[in-house]
């Protein structure tokens, strides 16, 4: 009965939905506050349903209750309970329930924490985000239904894809989603501003909060995505290119402009058409993301490519919201007045030059994850764009932002002194410079060049440092001064030196483990030994061992450096009882920034087992400098400005910066 209940409850949601939908943006058009005020009632109210629906989904999850096809086809009895409860959208079903899930939550979050906002606009953005729940209700009941039953009842499920069923995958969806889908306020507030006919500085302060949570979160979920490619599917890679990879890659892309051309328009007044293009095509991307996954025109190990009736239910669903958004642009976007003028060197001017690399790169990535489908689809051929174009296009395109990054904050706004940002930051070139140099020296050399990739991220680091040392004025006033001057920076501040540092340490994690790892394949008996990266291995033999719900053979190595044993590792080969799936489990020994990695294959007619191992120096530095980045994000989130900053809903509206449509 609980299980109808659920379904009911999704029924429930969607008229809540097409009510929101519908009546609130009657009543901006009539001056009516009391329709106006069903939207953040309704939102509320739509999001209860549609938690109490996924709360029922999970429960059968955890219950095992195998009556529901898609618990039987996605889980075992014999499963942790936390792989059961990251089996509910370890699937195509579940996962869209988790999006609804998370894009009703940011409707009630908008409904709740909007009270400041102008009557008009918060129903206006309201409704556009029931636009948006309302298609994805419809997709759920008509083509995804995860509450269907099955009469007789099996015994026992079919198990949770072997590969999804790690820590790894219980975390990225959910830091993926709020990031896709937190995009979707942007997109709606865009909306809600074109059809109001208005918008200005004040629009932007209320828009950056989003844009900063949804980009926070979206950088740790691609972080924690490429960290489990990395261990669980035992390449030892940690990025490929993959067009999954891409399609979380692109709206980060796009929301990293985004984030920058809202603080010009909310700063200076500027950026305007700019800023309403980017939230639209930001969550775009986001929505194209979904396609790919879910239309059947990829097959990647974390895509739902099952069923191609469903890719063109969201297919149009894109063309509705997206052609819908961008002819609503076109439409109004002549109307929008120019903004504040600003010197082409000046922060602003700054900005502009890191959104336009960040465009044409987000550009370069899509067109080279669309190429390959488009042709295929129009003469039949096919044809592979992978790691090589793409490290060679991306590459060269973002060369030029690691350099301009310091210098954006040291700028002034409006008309900057390149001169003086120039004799602020030569010490930080020349100190990075060394620091690469030095980096280079102690791993024993590489191509030359990676010196200069060495040094951007030492520069980016030292640069974000050099920032907060000025301001605080640091060797100009006395210590006390600057540590007041310091403590009394906003935290804004703080972030977004976190942010640039923290993207300093990815580039010197990316450049350092691509110049100096290394790598070993072999074939070891038991007693044998293998030399990399200063270490050696020394294979102890296989021991078998049983889990939950799989069967495995764990391969034993000593590790060992100058003679001296100091740890263990081990690699296995591991078999799923329900499904008879077979995996390989990495062993990783993480020694301070750096990793030994070993994959274990299959055994050899001699006895032999064959081993890869790879030495990755300074590989954490890519995942942690996504974290510190992220955390950036909340430290400028946690910014009193950006969470009192918008005027009172009651005040007197500014004057219109595009003058209503007639």
């Amino acid at each position: 009965m609980i299980i109808e209940l659920g379904h009911y409850a999704l029924v429930l949601a969607l008229a809540t939905a097409l009510v929101v939908s519908i009546l609130p943006v009657i009543g901006t058009r009539r001056g009516d506050v009391s329709m106006m005020d069903i939207a953040p009632v309704g939102s509320v109210v739509a999001f209860l349903l549609v938690a109490f629906s996924f709360g029922v989904l999970t429960y059968a999850y955890v219950a095992s209750d195998f009556s529901v096809l898609n618990v039987w086809a996605n889980s075992h009895s014999l499963m942790p309970l936390i792989f059961k409860i990251s089996g509910v959208w370890g699937n195509h079903e579940g996962s869209m329930m988790l999006w609804l899930l998370i894009l009703s939550l940011f409707s009630a979050l908008v409904a709740l924490f909007g009270r400041n906002l102008p009557d008009v606009l918060r129903a206006n953005v309201l409704a556009v985000q029931s636009w948006i729940s309302s298609a994805f209700l419809v997709f759920i009941l008509l083509t995804s239904n995860p509450f269907l039953r099955l009469d007789p009842a099996p015994a026992e499920g079919k198990d949770l894809n072997p590969v999804l069923q790690d820590i790894g995958l219980a975390i990225h969806p959910p830091l993926l989603y709020l990031g896709y889908v937190g995009f979707s306020v942007c997109f709606s507030f865009a909306v809600a501003a074109l059809l109001e006919g208005r918008i200005d500085a004040a629009w932007a302060r209320w828009v950056r909060p989003w844009t900063l949570a949804a980009w926070s979160f979206l950088t740790l979920g691609i972080a924690m995505g490429s960290y489990w490619a990395y261990y669980e599917l035992g390449w030892g890679g940690w990025w490929f290119w993959d067009p999954v990879e891409n399609a979380s890659f692109m709206p980060w892309l796009a929301g990293t402009a985004l984030l920058h051309s809202a603080l010009v328009m909310e700063k200076r007044d500027a950026l305007k058409i700019w800023t309403v293009l980017l939230a639209i095509l930001t969550f775009s991307l986001s929505l194209l993301g979904t396609f790919l996954v879910r239309s059947g025109v990829l097959t990647s190990v974390h895509s739902f490519a099952s069923d191609p009736t469903r890719g063109i239910f969201i297919l149009c669903i894109l063309l509705v919201f997206i052609g819908g958004a961008l002819s609503l642009f076109a439409l109004r976007a002549p109307k929008l007045a120019a903004g504040g003028l600003f010197a082409p060197i000046s922060r602003e001017g700054a900005l502009v030059l890191n959104n336009l690399i960040l465009t044409v790169a987000c550009g370069t990535v899509l067109t080279g994850t669309l190429y390959p489908l488009a042709l295929e689809t129009l003469t039949g051929d096919k044809i592979s764009v992978g790691p090589p174009f793409f490290n060679m296009t991306f590459g060269l395109l973002m060369t030029p932002i690691l350099i301009a990054v310091p210098f954006g904050p040291l700028l002034a706004w409006k008309r900057g002194d390149l001169l003086g940002a120039l004799q602020r930051l030569y010490v930080v070139a020349g100190l990075a410079f060394l620091a690469g140099l030095v980096l280079f020296y102690l791993k024993h050399g590489g191509p030359v060049m990676a010196i200069l990739g060495l040094a951007a991220g030492f520069f980016l680091i030292f640069g974000a440092l050099a920032d907060l040392w000025y301001r605080a004025g640091v060797r100009k006033v006395a210590a006390g001064v600057a540590w007041r001057r310091l403590r009394g920076l906003p935290r804004s501040a703080f972030g977004t030196a976190l942010a640039h540092a923290g993207l300093g340490i990815t580039v010197l994690g990316i450049v350092a483990v691509t110049t100096f790892e290394a790598e070993n394949i072999t074939s070891m008996k038991p007693g044998e030994t293998a030399d990399l990266g200063g270490y050696s291995l020394r294979f102890e033999g296989v021991q078998p061992a049983v889990g939950p719900n799989f069967t495995e053979d764990r391969a034993r190595f000593t590790v060992s450096r100058g003679g001296v044993a100091f740890a263990e590792m081990s690699s296995a080969k591991r078999v799923f009882t329900a499904s008879r799936t077979a995996t390989t489990e990495s062993g990783i020994l993480t020694l301070g920034p750096n990793q030994l990695y070993v994959s274990i294959g299959d055994a050899g007619k001699d006895g032999g087992m064959v081993v890869r191992i790879w030495w990755k120096p300074f590989i954490l530095c890519i995942w942690v400098g996504a974290l510190v980045m992220a955390f950036g994000g909340f430290v400028s989130l946690s910014d009193r400005r950006l969470r009192i900053g918008a005027p009172s809903r009651k005040a007197k509206p500014a004057d219109p910066a595009m003058e209503p449509a007639e």
